[in-house]
């Protein structure tokens, strides 16, 4: 169903419950005063009656003066009539009526005989006619006098009421349904638009238009929501197309020199033994430089946003095994290590391949004999070496894509390792920023958001030995 007709009908629905819970607010209502009305009619009749105890009931009519009656007191002659109809039911059961029909003795009639007390309204049908009974008991004359009116009129009051609210109803319902489609067909219409504008700006990729925020404030903030998205979009784009020419670029340096050196290998029988075993670690040392590029394309093509497979990290401990491998690497390297037990919640491959090329960029760069300092504390994790450190210049794009330093062209690597650091870091909450120590060497320090410190346990106490006996 479309949200226009959605509208009306639900337009045309709320009228309906509206209209229907006034209709039978009107009804029931008008129905309870003219009840009221017709009963405190009988209520006054039977005073009336009660206060003329002892007078006599016959079917021409109680009181009356031509029927002998001392008080005067009028009775109709049947039911239906405007003025009512009056009967007596005595103790022992007997009933007399002005008329020649009997109003029902109920049980709760005969509830009031044997409580000699009491009143009650019923509605009953007597000869045909509708009727409001009331019963009530006489003191003087120890009976129930039953007294009943037609309810004529106020059912005839009443069926109008019906129709009245019956029309009303299905024309009001009709009424808010048009309504409602002329509404909704009004409102949607600046939607309508902002939906072909997005159809325009959106047929190509390259150059999507914006649109302009116009219309109603909640169109407004519409429109500037998909222009942002479209600024995301192009970025995201942007980056895509920078690193997939970006990447080309590197891979073309050792494409060429393993091909080279193939062609070179494959007439590898002419060569002095010496040159060939040279020629090969070449070729595999160039193989191993284009895997390490190839990972982190693949590394930084994932993105930097949260991955679904998260558990906690034992930080202190990715550091440690880190730090062996790379003590195995250099080992006229002094590491100095300062390491609280921390745990973050992430990725344990990522952050893991991110502190590796902390502590590798650290290692390349300092002296044979030099010293790594390695500090964690509150889930921050700063690496320091004694090394050139930053130059001037290169210091804010160490953590661009492809970016290597002047100094570092001769040097093998791809200039992605603290790329792939920021974007774990910034994946997991947390970031990375480098700066030079002041008395010398690189600093780069890595956060992978709120870390917890692991609590230490309690010392096992130890039991004292046993007093030596003599």
């Amino acid at each position: 169903m479309s949200l226009r007709r959605r509208i009306g009908a639900a337009a045309a629905v709320a009228v309906a419950v509206v209209a229907v819970a006034l209709s039978i607010t009107g009804y029931f209502s008008t129905r309870s005063a003219l009840i009221n009305q017709v009963r405190t009619d009988l209520r006054d009749q039977a005073q009336r009656y009660v206060q003329r105890a002892g007078q006599p009931l016959d079917h021409g009519g109680f009181g009356e003066p031509n029927q002998g009656g001392q008080g005067g007191f009028p009775g109709p002659p049947g039911p239906g009539g405007a003025a009512g109809y009056i009967q007596v039911v005595n103790p022992d059961g007997t009933v007399h009526a002005s008329g020649p029909y009997h109003l029902p003795v109920t049980s709760q009639v005969r509830d009031i005989v044997s409580d000699r007390g009491g009143s009650v309204y019923f509605s009953t049908t007597v000869g045909g006619h509708h009727e409001e009974v009331y019963a009530v008991w006489d003191p003087g004359d120890q009976h129930v006098v039953m007294v009943a009116e037609p309810l004529t009129d106020a059912d005839s009051v009443l069926d109008g009421l019906l129709l009245t609210y019956g029309l009303l109803i299905v024309g009001g319902v009709a009424l808010a349904a048009l309504l409602g489609f002329a509404i909704s067909r009004s409102a949607l219409r600046p939607i309508e638009r902002f939906v072909a504008q997005t159809e325009r700006a959106t047929q190509t990729l390259d150059r999507p238009a914006r649109l302009e925020a116009t219309d109603a404030v909640e169109l407004q903030r519409l429109a500037a929501s998909f222009n942002q998205t479209i600024d995301a979009l192009e970025r995201s784009i942007e980056a895509q197309r920078h690193l997939v020419a970006d990447a080309s670029h590197e891979l073309r340096t050792p494409i060429a020199a393993l091909r080279s050196n193939i062609q070179i290998f494959l007439e590898a029988e002419r060569l002095p033994v010496g040159e060939r075993v040279e020629l090969q670690d070449s070729i595999l040392a160039e193989l191993d430089e284009l895997t390490q590029i190839v990972a982190d394309v693949m590394e930084l093509a994932r993105g930097s946003g949260p991955d679904l497979h998260s558990e906690d990290v034992e930080l202190d401990t990715i550091v440690r095994e880190t730090v062996e491998r790379a003590q195995r690497r250099a080992p006229g390297l002094r590491f100095n290590l300062e390491l609280e037990p921390t745990i973050v919640p992430g990725v344990p491959e990522r952050i893991g391949r991110a502190v590796t090329n902390v502590i590798d960029n650290a290692r390349k760069w300092s002296p044979p004999d030099g010293e790594v300092e390695i500090q964690l504390r509150d889930g921050v994790l700063s690496v320091r070496d004694h090394g050139p450190g930053f130059g001037e210049t290169d210091l804010p794009h160490v953590f661009d894509r492809f970016y290597r330093a002047t100094r570092a062209r001769r040097m093998p690597g791809s200039g992605l390792g603290l790329a792939i650091v920021k974007q774990a870091a910034e994946s997991h909450g947390g970031y990375a920023r480098a700066a030079n120590a002041p008395d010398g060497g690189a600093m780069v320090t890595v956060s992978f958001g709120p870390a917890r410190a692991v609590p230490q346990a309690p010392p096992i106490p130890v039991a004292a030995p046993p007093e030596p006996t003599f």
